[in-house]
């Protein structure tokens, strides 16, 4: 038996425009008092702890890039034929940090300690990102989490032909990932959000992974390196890569980022 769940559509009704309607805002909608938000606030860690793994400590400062903003943002471009190269930890940490890393602290409540690099409706940060590295230059290849307050990632697994194959059977466009030094999986974990928000929590979650992954893509571009942003992928097939469960925390986007091959390229992602 199947384990997809697919409702069926009568008389030309679509989820999509049922979830858009429930999760407007009215006049009279209910709101929790401040007291409750911080309650609810406080039983959320600022980032899973994946305690037990190996663990790799970031650098303390990003790269110097010298490109500048109109720059990478006129010529970014979505590359399809990404070149096998080494990324390295360098590499990978700004494009971390520029793209979900903490900024400054946030003084006027204890909750979050500090703010990130992209706005978060209520300061609630529901993401986690995961980064599959198949192609190192000075750590180990493997599949990784990232986490912002202690600036650090968790070494989830080895690297393996196995974890590759999974990977590029997960998406709809396999080769997409086959050229690729690094893929990147940005998550949910929707109670962060929708505790306070409830259905509205949902849409903030997902315009946040959409925040996040532009800065990844212009960090990337910055850098010299080709990225493409990935929507077509087998959602349980990557949530169970992940070990996730695929209800209270789930994947909302991929980013396969490599090498440029050639310089050819247009703005349509996958």
């Amino acid at each position: 038996m199947s384990n997809e769940f697919v409702f069926p559509l009568e008389d030309h009704d679509h989820l999509w425009e049922l979830f858009h309607e429930n999760s407007k805002i009215g006049r009279h909608s209910s709101t929790l008092s401040n007291e409750e938000i911080l309650e609810g606030m406080s039983e959320f860690h600022e980032a899973l702890a994946y305690e037990g793994y190996p663990t790799v400590d970031l650098p303390e400062h990003c790269l110097n890039i010298p490109a500048t903003l109109s720059s990478v943002i006129l010529t970014r471009a979505s590359t399809r034929d990404l070149l096998p190269q080494p990324i390295s930890l360098d590499q990978l940490n700004v494009l971390l940090q520029y793209g979900y890393g903490l900024t400054r602290k946030n003084s006027a409540s204890p909750l979050p300690a500090f703010f990130r690099t992209v706005p978060s409706g209520g300061g609630l940060y529901p993401l986690e990102i995961f980064a599959y590295v198949c192609r190192a230059q000075d750590f180990e290849a493997g599949l990784y989490h990232f986490n912002p307050p202690k600036r650090q990632l968790n070494r989830l697994r080895d690297d393996s032909l196995d974890l590759r194959e999974r990977v590029a059977s997960a998406l709809v466009y396999p080769q997409m990932v086959h050229g690729a030094s690094l893929v990147i999986f940005l998550t949910g974990l929707f109670e962060r959000s929708t505790f306070k928000y409830g259905e509205r929590g949902y849409r903030f979650i997902l315009l946040e992974a959409g925040h996040v992954a532009q800065n990844i893509n212009l960090t990337a571009n910055a850098l010299g390196l080709g990225g493409v942003n990935l929507g077509g992928f087998f959602d349980r097939e990557i949530d169970a890569l992940l070990d996730l469960d695929g209800v209270t925390h789930s994947t909302l986007y991929i980013l396969a980022i490599g090498g440029i091959a050639n310089s050819s390229g247009n703005d349509d992602s996958q």
